[in-house]
């Protein structure tokens, strides 16, 4: 029963967004259209974080390796869109496999750093080959290329209804994975990995899917970005787009279906709107995370789920 209300719950709350979306003025609908591939990728590296306990600071990697799978492939080697998304795929696939299979060798903080050296690596073989992914300058994706079966994704309003299809099918794969038996064995695992292996399963095997699924969804939300927006540069592989799923994530809620969709939308405005204020917006920002994260710690969604309607996922 508490199953199905969550079900229930996920995709009303998604129509709600949709038609809120589209109630929206110009500006705004622009706002969600990145926030939503956005919280695509916080929904990625929330099945390692928050359903498998996994801390890792290479998810922009990932991230980038969908962005320039695509780019890379629709730009210079005159590949479609949906060919470039497809090489967008199986780039995030591959580097989150080979990753996967040697970070894993690591356990806690070292783990951490190492996603963190695997993604630095990275980013200074994308700064490399500066002739091809432009640097950091980055480059843009010409209009003609960004065309999907016939429709094209630069139309604003085009775009923001390709976001949140891409939102709802993030967070509907997340949430038929969680309730799967891998999902259960991975939320088993960041409660007690010693237990649950000698229970029998297969700890590094299960956490080698989590990284690869995650890895995958983030290279989907990168090669939407790309599409999307018509651009690839080498920011989206620093450290600080490693950084910014955790504080979504954190923000909305570790481990809640719907909480890195919130945290996203959260930082996005309390950045634009203190922007708007002042020149120090990322003290205004720093200070309410830092309030946020002291008195809300389990995050949005999870103190909701913990003290008004404990069914949500």
């Amino acid at each position: 029963m508490n199953s199905r209300r969550s079900v229930v719950f996920t995709v009303g709350t998604l129509l709600a967004l949709f038609a809120l979306v589209m109630l929206l003025p110009e500006y705004h609908q622009g706002n969600f259209a990145r926030i939503m591939v956005l919280a695509c990728f916080a929904c990625a590296y929330n099945i390692t974080f928050g359903y498998t306990g996994l801390l890792s600071l290479g998810h922009a990697m990932f991230f980038a390796a969908g962005l320039y799978g695509l780019g890379l492939g629709v730009q210079v080697w005159g590949a479609s869109a949906g060919g470039g998304l497809v090489l967008g795929l199986l780039c995030g696939l591959g580097l989150s496999l080979a990753v996967g299979l040697l970070a894993l060798r690591t356990t806690g903080v070292s783990f951490m750093i190492v996603t963190l050296m695997f993604s630095q690596a990275f980013f200074l073989t994308v700064l490399l080959f500066g002739e091809y992914t432009r640097g950091d300058e980055g480059f843009v994706i010409a209009r003609e290329r960004r065309q999907l079966f016939g429709v094209d994704l630069s139309n604003d309003g085009t775009r923001v209804v390709c976001a949140w299809l891409l939102l709802s099918v993030c967070v509907l794969l997340c949430q038929w994975c969680v309730r799967s038996r891998l999902g259960k064995v991975l939320i088993a695992i960041r409660e007690n990995e010693e237990r649950t292996r000698m229970l029998g399963y297969d700890v590094f095997r299960a956490k080698l899917h989590a990284v690869c699924i995650s890895g995958t969804l983030s290279a989907l939300a990168g090669a939407a970005y790309a599409l999307l927006f018509g651009y690839a540069g080498a920011t989206f592989a620093s450290v600080q787009y490693s950084i910014f799923p955790l504080l979504w994530v954190l923000l909305g809620g570790a481990g809640t279906l719907l909480g890195p969709l919130v945290g996203t939308t959260l930082m996005f405005y309390l950045i634009d709107i203190s922007s708007g204020l002042t020149s120090a917006y990322m003290l205004i920002a720093g200070v309410t995370l830092v309030l946020l994260t002291l008195f809300v710690p389990e995050g949005i969604v999870g103190t909701l789920r913990r003290r008004v309607a404990p069914w949500i996922q």
